[in-house]
């Protein structure tokens, strides 16, 4: 049985090592003591580790035979590095800033295969839209909506965070790159807001964020690209509000003759009325729309999920839907569905034949499941 080390035991980094321990032997690891006792609690086996530094994340994987990455998004490009150069391959969700390619002669000269960005968006909206390109002859357009969202609507925020609170910033703060006409974009992020109607749901604000990542790189023939954001409305006006009060500042500034920089101030006291506490249902919702060619007749391909919070399990709908996704990754490269060296990002996953219909139907048997609209 294959050794998989699960390098984060959050709340998503949990729901992946729980879903994978029936087919392989896994270990969690992290260094929260109270995070690593839940695990146990679920027979896992843990090992404390200081995921932070190079020699800490080589000395946890140095027996796996695969390793997962769920650490937050600022140490995910330094934690990718570290297991490379320990010669393990990756699969990992962290969806680092960095440029990932950057990894890639790394990857390669150790003969590894790397997958990055390996979640619910980015991620599958990759995967599809790779598949679509193996088998279609043009695509001209490719938009992505997407959110997770607490079930309970609760004041001021309407909101809850199914993954690091930390990365929900970030996506507020990074200007936002799509492609139109040909011509990379880039507007500020919670931009261009609009009101849309999704099915069970109701009314949703849609905004800009820099979710293409990687496929502006992968597809610079498609003309027309751009992912968006969804909340309760609303929202968009309370995260303009701060962020152009510049309280998601990250230079120190002096307050009373103390330094603190603003972010660390506000992280402080909004994280709390984000906090996701045990038994807070979720749901998550995600439209896919690609338009092209093939055969000289024009194509178009909706895909809609809205999964919710699992309560027989007590998972979150963001853990279910952005875990399942590099689980079912994960035994893809298993069972050898994809074998290429160097770093993936997803939608080279989806150019492999089969592998979205595997990926797909490994989501459906945990229920998460896409319908064409």
């Amino acid at each position: 049985m294959q050794h998989v080390v699960v390098l984060g035991a959050g709340r998503v980094g949990g729901a992946m090592a729980r879903d994978l321990a029936p087919d392989f032997k896994v270990t969690v690891a992290d260094r929260s003591e109270t995070s690593l006792a839940r695990m146990r609690e679920a027979g896992l086996s843990t090992r404390t580790a200081d995921l932070a530094t190079p020699a800490g994340v080589k000395a946890a994987v140095a027996d796996a035979d695969r390793v997962v990455g769920a650490v937050p998004g600022f140490m995910g490009f330094a934690t990718a590095k570290a297991v490379l150069e320990a010669g393990k391959s990756l699969v990992d969700i962290s969806f680092f800033d960095e440029d990932c390619f950057e990894l890639d002669d790394l990857a390669k000269r150790q003969d590894l295969t790397a997958i990055v960005d390996c979640g619910i968006a980015p991620g599958c909206h990759n995967i599809i839209l790779g598949d679509l390109s193996r088998q279609w002859d043009r695509i001209t357009s490719f938009e992505c909506l997407v959110g997770g969202l607490p079930v309970v609507r609760t004041w001021p925020y309407e909101y809850k965070a199914g993954f690091s609170p930390i990365d929900v910033i970030e996506e507020y703060t990074r200007p936002a790159r799509y492609v139109k006409n040909g011509r990379v974009v880039t507007f500020p992020a919670l931009s261009e807001p609009e009101l849309l109607n999704f099915d069970g749901l109701g009314t949703l604000e849609s905004f800009n964020t820099d979710g293409l990542r990687s496929i502006i790189r992968t597809f610079p023939e498609i003309p027309d690209m751009k992912e968006k954001t969804l909340r309760y409305p609303g929202h968009i006006e309370k995260m303009r509000m701060l962020r152009e009060s510049g309280f998601f500042g990250k230079e120190k500034i002096q307050v009373g003759g103390v330094e603190i920089s603003p972010l660390d101030l506000t992280t402080a006291l909004l994280f709390p009325l984000w906090f996701m506490q045990e038994g807070d249902e979720d749901f998550t919702v995600m439209r896919v729309t690609v338009e092209g060619e093939k055969s000289g007749q024009r194509m178009r391909m909706e895909l809609n999920l809205l999964d919710r919070y699992d309560r027989a399990t007590k998972t979150t709908s963001m853990a279910r839907t952005t875990g399942y996704t590099c689980t079912a990754t994960v035994r893809l490269l298993a069972k050898g569905g994809y074998t290429r060296k160097g770093i993936s990002p997803p939608e080279f996953v989806g150019q492999e034949p089969g592998a979205w219909d595997f990926i797909r139907a490994d989501l459906a048997k945990r229920g998460v499941v896409f319908t064409e609209g």
